[in-house]
């Protein structure tokens, strides 16, 4: 018993020396925007100590000692969240090249760099998009042999700089994965039919599915993600829906990858935690998806950037449209959305962040209000991610993921779109 006693006292005086230590920040806001709410209120002092917030308010006492960051004639909110990332891909535009390459060019990617490569480029890419204002993303797969478990891990342990990191592992996908049969012949060589790993995990029965699923969890997976319908043998509901619950039964959720409307169909109907793309999606599956209370994550791009993707200016304008009007039917019909941007390509003269935002251009100009815009950025994606309770919001207790813009994004979401402050977990990274 004194022997547990003394550990116990040696504990607390450790605790207490921790936060004797700790940074203590006081932030002035001039204003201070809750998405949740929509409420904005003024003059607002944010007291951050190491990590995390330790009070909000207007009457907020600063301590003696502590820095203070005057932001008092900018707008500050929670720190950005994108639910659909790939920052440890980085192929060249397609722009100019003829659209039957596309898939090819994607294939000669994952063949012709290393998983080490990758996870360089994921350092760049993580950085880029924290400084941009993303202080936690879900990075959705095509890692290699999980290039994004060992960046999260790098992150985490103050190595490189990078958002708070959600990560899928190797994508789980029906034979051939997302390479077409036309793929200059690699996806249809019957002599090299693993080409296609460690990109994906290609499941085709049960067994299969369980197995791949428990690999990836076992090998530092946080989300389970599935392609239902890149082939034309798709998963139908039966399978996705053990695939969902054998994620639940160790507490990993499950997004799937929906191109057609079969697919989303399929994944709505088994209750998957989050359809990815849902471009084909009518109205009855949109209305199945809010009934099983399914996340749409729309990654819709803009239509500069299908061309980017490859695809003529009369093709890429029919997929914006599209993107429009299911964005537009999606918010009427009250399906739960969360912003995912979906970059892949490089963009000359842009950073991966700059590129990732300016998919905010499309859901402006499909009119959705700047309050909804504003919480499919930050509190949508929050619990989606299961990073509610900590992410999503300032408030004492929650991780101190802060930036800051000169406008007000209830009155101008553009203004997200040039971050001037950003913190995450109590360290500046831009300001």
């Amino acid at each position: 018993m004194i022997e547990r006693s003394l550990l116990s006292m040696a504990l607390l005086l450790l605790l207490s020396m921790v936060s004797a230590s700790a940074q203590v920040t006081a932030i002035r806001a001039g204003k201070l925007v809750d998405p949740e709410s929509g409420q904005t209120s003024s003059n607002q002092v944010i007291l951050v100590e190491g990590r995390t917030i330790r009070a909000v308010g207007s009457d907020v006492a600063i301590p003696a000692g502590a820095k203070v960051i005057d932001l008092s004639s900018m707008t500050v909110m929670p720190g950005l969240i994108d639910c659909h990332t790939h920052v440890c891909s980085g192929v060249v535009s397609r722009r100019g090249l003829p659209r039957k390459t596309s898939r090819g060019g994607q294939l000669s990617y994952d063949l012709g760099n290393t998983t080490a490569y990758r996870a360089i480029q994921g350092v760049a890419n993580a950085r880029s998009m924290l400084e941009s204002g993303f202080t936690t993303i879900r990075d959705i797969g095509n890692a290699g042999n999980y290039a994004d478990v060992d960046l999260r891990r790098a992150i985490t342990e103050g190595l490189v700089p990078g958002p708070t990191m959600i990560t899928a592992g190797r994508i789980i996908a029906p034979f051939g994965g997302q390479y077409a049969p036309s793929d200059r012949g690699y996806a249809m060589n019957p002599e090299r039919p693993g080409l296609g790993a460690p990109e994906y995990f290609y499941a085709d029965t049960r067994d299969e599915l369980r197995k791949a699923i428990r690999e990836n969890i076992f090998y530092g997976a946080q989300v389970i993600k599935i392609v239902v319908d890149d082939q034309r043998y798709i998963y139908d509901v039966d399978d996705i829906r053990f695939a969902v619950e054998e994620a639940h039964r160790a507490r990993v959720k499950l997004a799937a990858h929906c191109v057609t409307e079969a697919g989303a169909r399929n994944a709505a109907t088994a209750g998957v935690d989050s359809i990815e793309h849902g471009f084909m999606m009518s109205d009855s599956v949109l209305a199945l998806a809010k009934q099983n209370n399914v996340v749409l994550v729309g990654t819709d791009f803009t239509r500069e950037y299908l061309q980017e993707y490859g695809q003529d200016a009369e093709t890429a304008g029919r997929g914006y449209v599209r993107s429009l009007d299911r964005i537009r039917r999606a918010y009427r019909i009250g399906v739960e959305q969360a912003f995912g941007s979906d970059v892949i390509f490089d963009v000359e003269g842009k950073t991966r962040g700059e590129v990732c935002l300016s998919i905010l251009d499309t859901y402006v100009a499909a009119g959705l209000p700047n309050g909804y815009l504003l919480r499919m950025l930050t509190t949508n994606g929050a619990r989606l991610l299961d990073v509610d309770n900590q992410r999503g919001a300032i408030r004492a207790g929650f991780a101190a993921d802060i930036i800051a813009t000169a406008d007000n994004p209830l009155d101008r979401i553009e203004t997200l779109k040039r971050v001037q402050f950003v913190m995450r977990e109590g360290t500046i990274i831009r300001q």
